[in-house]
């Protein structure tokens, strides 16, 4: 089994910065890529970033140049550092765990991202 813990949330202004992380435990050899979803109220939840073991990132397009996602192998912890945020960026993030072939491993019980003035 694979436990994750996230933290980092809270309220920020726009264009502040937050930086979420997330720790992974257990199963840790099964775990190929990590994941930052998100999920606003009355929408969809959706991929903001992923990374991979090998440092292979992808973004959502609404989040490219503004955030960076980051892995450290050794602490099995992955972050997000969020720049400019803005208001829409307001939801829950939850940390996901992937295998090889992409397929849900675990995930978070999420972090609420507030951004307001």
């Amino acid at each position: 089994q694979l436990q994750l813990v996230e933290s980092g949330g809270g309220l920020v202004q726009p264009g502040g910065s937050l930086r979420l992380s997330c720790a992974a435990s257990g199963s840790i050899s099964l775990i190929y890529a990590m994941a930052w979803y998100r999920q606003a109220p009355g929408k969809q939840r959706e991929l903001v970033a992923r990374i991979t073991t090998s440092g292979t990132t992808d973004y959502a397009d609404s989040v490219k140049g503004r955030f960076t996602i980051s892995r450290d192998n050794a602490q099995n912890t992955v972050y997000l550092q969020m720049n400019s945020l803005k208001p829409e960026d307001t939801a829950v993030y939850y940390c996901y765990t992937l295998n090889r072939a992409y397929l849900l491993l675990s995930w978070g019980q999420g972090t609420q991202v507030t951004v307001s003035s």
